[in-house]
């Protein structure tokens, strides 16, 4: 046997057992089982257990022999785990000359996406006319009195608004929902209403008199009662909700205002604790009540859902299309979220689930999150980047996020992203580049969410061109290869060389 032969029948062993250990994940699988009570989701969950165990191993050196063989395709296994491996194998077995098992039917490798592209469909509505990707807008208050405003986003290419309950009242609210109907000639719209959640936030302040500004180096005593010696604490808060300082201890991280400023915990006194600010921005940030706090890493403990979110679902569940869940964390409080909707209306399985993911503990528990979730109603998971970022460090967000959409993908529900999607274009009219290319990754998901601005209507109109041409040249993570159009082949060949250089020597 030469050394080729070999290295190919060790290649097909190493395959061979890797299947074997994937398809020992039906283990993983019972765990799911219990919390599935939709048969539609039930190969879903069973997809999502195998690609668990797939992604515990470390595939890169068996990448790369495939790789050489023509085989790479490991790396395109999301949504039909299984009928990737079996597909390696079989070519392998082919190559080695052994007797092999039929290949996989077509239909096994497609049906992940077909179940993919349904629940998108369930959730959101059916799709624009040559687009698949569903663009998602924020409401603000103008969409309460301004009946021309929200018809304008229809127009353009608005497939679901977000209304955003941590602001406004059922009042504003009927009146949006009102002009969101009153716009379905031009296009139904699906109505996501985000359940606002615990905001951690700062209350009352105290600075000094020469102005308000907090800037690196400087200390802020976060404490119960403002009080303590004004020259020792120039800069002082309390914080809300009640009970969050009694989760903290030294050397905690703090971050103040989404990420703008950032330090630890160095001292605990009488009064609170004590924060060094080491970073953030040159300028500063200025202290006022409610500027947002974030503490990575520490278990608040906080319930998802406040006696306000309580108050609210009592018209959500009965006038949205899907609930918006902001901080869930645990699979658990999915369940109390589903408890609640059950309790405000009998259909309530027909309501859809959005999940937002903003906390290391969400990102860790995000299978459980999504089977409980997915397994009783129809779910997106929502890639957060704003709290998400502060929680888990900026560095790491661009990481999270693939391996978010990645996760979704082998669950076969959709995924929305979201957080200062062309925010320039949104705010002032002009994108920068960065954004637009940050848009141009954002369509992996099967949704992206524009915030509330003034030139709204134009940045949707610019997503929705940039889904259809993305669209083109890439399927989630999968290039099409449609034919280049910046090289025609034609223009290569105008001007012969003089000295045309030597073919190279195919090895």
């Amino acid at each position: 046997m030469d050394e080729r032969t070999k290295r190919l029948n060790l290649l097909m062993e190493d395959v061979t057992a890797l299947r074997s250990s994937v398809a020992g994940a039906r283990a993983v699988y019972k765990e799911f089982r219990h919390r599935v009570e939709r048969p539609v989701f039930a190969a879903s969950a069973l997809n999502l257990s195998h690609y668990l165990a797939l992604r515990q191993i470390d595939l890169r050196e068996m990448q790369q022999r495939l790789m050489v063989l023509g085989l790479s395709t490991l790396g395109r296994s999301e949504g039909h785990v299984m009928a990737t491996l079996d597909a390696v194998v079989w070519a392998l077995s082919c190559m080695a000359g052994k007797t092999a098992t039929p290949p996989p039917a077509e239909r096994q490798f497609l049906r992940g996406a077909d179940r993919l592209r349904q629940n998108t469909d369930d959730l959101f509505g059916p799709p624009r006319s040559g687009r698949a990707g569903r663009i998602m807008v924020t409401l603000g208050t103008e969409a309460a009195d301004d009946t021309a405003f929200v018809a304008a986003l229809a127009a353009q290419g608005a497939d679901v608004v977000r209304i955003n309950c941590g602001h406004g009242d059922v009042d504003e609210w009927q009146r949006m929902i009102a002009n969101i109907r009153a716009a379905e000639p031009l296009r139904p719209m699906r109505i996501l209403m985000d359940i606002a959640g615990p905001k951690v936030r700062t209350l009352a302040v105290s600075t000094p008199k020469t102005g308000n500004r907090l800037n690196v180096g400087d200390q802020l005593l976060l404490c119960r009662a403002l009080g303590a010696d004004r020259e020792q604490f120039p800069f002082q808060a309390t914080c809300a909700p009640a009970g969050v300082l009694d989760r903290l201890s030294l050397g905690d991280l703090v971050s103040l205002d989404d990420g703008k400023l950032s330090g630890k915990i160095t001292a605990k006194t009488p009064e609170g604790f004590l924060v060094a600010i080491t970073a953030g921005r040159l300028k500063g940030v200025k202290l006022t009540p409610e500027r947002g706090l974030n503490f990575p890493g520490v278990d608040l403990q906080l319930d998802p859902l406040t006696e306000k979110d309580h108050r609210d679902l009592d018209f959500v569940a009965l006038n949205a299309d899907i609930v918006g869940m902001s901080f869930v964390q645990t699979p658990g409080q999915v369940a109390a979220m589903q408890a609640e909707l059950a309790a405000r209306r009998p259909d309530w399985r027909k309501l859809g689930l959005m999940a937002k993911i903003e906390t290391p503990m969400a990102v860790r528990n995000l299978p459980e999150i999504i089977v409980q979730g997915a397994g009783h109603q129809p779910m997106a998971v929502m890639i957060a980047r704003g709290d998400l970022a502060v929680e888990i460090g900026f560095e790491r967000v661009a990481e999270i996020q693939q391996e978010i959409l990645w996760l979704c993908e082998a669950a076969q529900i959709p995924a929305i992203w979201a957080t200062q999607v062309l925010e320039a274009l949104v705010q002032d009219g002009l994108p920068t580049r960065s954004e637009m290319t940050d848009a141009a990754t954002a369509t992996q998901a099967e949704c992206v969410m524009l915030n509330k601005g003034p030139n709204q209507a134009a940045a949707v109109a610019v997503l929705d061109r940039m889904f259809r041409t993305m669209a083109e040249n890439q399927s989630k993570k999968t290039p099409t290869l449609r034919v280049l159009k910046s090289w025609p082949a034609h223009e290569r060949h105008r001007t012969p060389k003089r000295n045309p250089v030597p073919e190279p020597e195919v090895l």
